[in-house]
């Protein structure tokens, strides 16, 4: 069978998918289990399966575990609440986050709170009030620090558009009593299933340098057509429902009067417009994933 033009794009992600400190982050990661009462896992609520570690089930199997899908406000809001409900049924505590706003701090410290509360109770019973140490994961790019700052209340922690940016981990103090770990993003060595590189892709979690970005923002636009037609042509007033794949970033080109000397259409910043604006919530607010079987 012929490989399609997409899976040769993402098959050169393999080339540094895994680079050499993402092994060392994992390494620190064991080794620092043992100080934590929790590990809270942050996704991205537009793409939750796909910005799942798949490596965090095994390495996290014995500690009480939280996911919390941050982004909510750009993606699909029916879809976060079925997704935070496919997660609870396997049995993890989760809640949707937006880690840039205020409103979601407390339901998160709470959520928190609660996966170690029974900890937190037998400490009681013997007379000490224990200090919760809770670990926060998650792959590049979705919101750790930020989340981290936003419960503690300040800038504590790294942040960053680029993905890697906290390459060591962070104890954050958020109160007498609460102190979370910022980690670095880590990856997973084997990247198999293409719509999840492609849906990382998209959401930036893989870095845009290795990838060809007209190629990454066609990908993108067929899929947005699929999701939210007509969010997509009001954004882009050139794009029909007629327009042909490969011609859907000329389209871009053409809704904002991208040209170059000759007037050739400038595709190159057009696919760095669609990118951009897909990532900043300003395209339409859309899950890429769809939720498992149970």
């Amino acid at each position: 069978m012929e490989k399609s033009n997409n899976d040769e794009k993402l098959t050169k992600v393999g080339i540094n998918w895994y680079p050499g400190h993402m092994a060392k982050a994992k390494r620190m990661l064991q080794e620092n289990l043992k100080l934590v009462d929790a590990v809270a896992e942050i996704v991205d609520a537009r793409a939750p399966e796909a910005s799942r570690n798949p490596d965090f089930d095994a390495l996290f199997a014995n500690k009480t575990r939280l996911i919390l899908l941050n982004k909510a406000d750009l993606a699909d809001e029916a879809m976060t609440r079925r997704f935070v409900e496919y997660y609870k049924g396997r049995g993890f505590l989760a809640a949707p986050i937006v880690s840039t706003g205020a409103a979601g701090k407390k339901q998160a410290v709470s959520l928190m709170e609660r996966a170690v509360a029974d900890k937190v109770k037998q400490m009681e019973e013997k007379g000490v009030r224990k200090t919760v140490r809770i670990m926060v994961v998650g792959i590049p790019n979705v919101g750790k620090s930020t989340f981290i700052n936003r419960i503690a209340g300040e800038n504590r922690a790294k942040t960053g558009d680029t993905p890697g940016v906290t390459r060591s981990k962070q104890w954050v103090k958020v109160n007498a009593y609460l102190e979370l770990m910022d980690s670095p993003g880590l990856l997973w060595p084997k990247l198999e299933d293409q719509d999840k590189a492609l849906s990382l892709a998209f959401l930036g979690s893989i870095n845009d340098d290795i990838l060809d970005g007209e190629e990454l923002s066609q990908k993108l636009l067929a899929r947005l057509r699929e999701l939210a037609p007509q969010a997509l042509t009001e954004r882009y007033k050139k794009i029909t429902a007629d327009t042909p794949e490969n011609e859907l970033l000329e389209a871009v080109a053409r809704s904002r009067g991208f040209l170059l000397s000759g007037g050739v259409l400038d595709t190159e910043r057009a696919a760095r417009i669609v990118l951009d604006e897909f990532r900043g919530g300003k395209i339409a607010k859309v899950t890429l994933d769809t939720v498992p079987e149970a």
